[in-house]
């Protein structure tokens, strides 16, 4: 019932991923450039339904939360992988499966790069685990645990803040 939940999301995802047209390679590559900012209107409300939604349910005790480590070495180098994909494709991956739904050809291509990835990281896991995932490696971290606050002001400020963010990008018409 899991993946069926996991699939109805995904679908759920690449439909609103579609009529945001951010699967748009203009919208794409306007965002690169910051010159488009539906992209970050998208993913920042996304962002914000998303962590309500993610601390409603663990607070409901319908769900539970599964921090991950900080571990700076593999963030920057994943972000780093990820930017550089992004940019010489013009899609990141969510955005390659529903321009790939969508019926883009294109979009094989970074699809099967993904997979490739995917498999060097595989073979080069064991060196990076030895290496650069021990680089600035801070546990499991929240920005709550950290302030010393319970996790629901925090949530209202962020969401506060993005709300204030959004309407500031569409006053200047971004």
């Amino acid at each position: 019932m899991e993946l069926m939940y996991g699939l109805i999301t995904g679908i759920g995802f690449g439909v609103l991923l579609q009529r945001a047209e951010v699967i748009r390679f203009d919208r794409q590559i306007g965002a690169l450039l910051l010159k488009d900012m539906t992209i970050v209107k998208f993913m920042l409300s996304t962002i914000l339904v998303g962590m309500v939604g993610v601390y409603l349910l663990v607070d409901l005790s319908l769900a539970k939360l599964a921090v991950k480590p900080l571990i700076l070495g593999g963030n920057v180098l994943g972000g780093l992988i990820f930017g550089l994909g992004w940019a010489l494709l013009g899609y990141c991956p969510g955005t390659a499966g529903a321009a790939l739904g969508e019926g883009r050809v294109d979009a094989l291509a970074g699809m099967a790069g993904m997979l490739l990835g995917a498999a060097a990281f595989a073979e080069a896991y064991p060196a990076l685990k030895a290496g650069v995932l021990t680089w600035g490696d801070y546990g499991k971290l929240t920005l709550p645990g950290l302030l010393g606050l319970w996790h629901w002001p925090v949530i209202a400020a962020f969401v506060l803040g993005g709300v204030l963010l959004l309407r500031f990008i569409e006053r200047k018409g971004l």
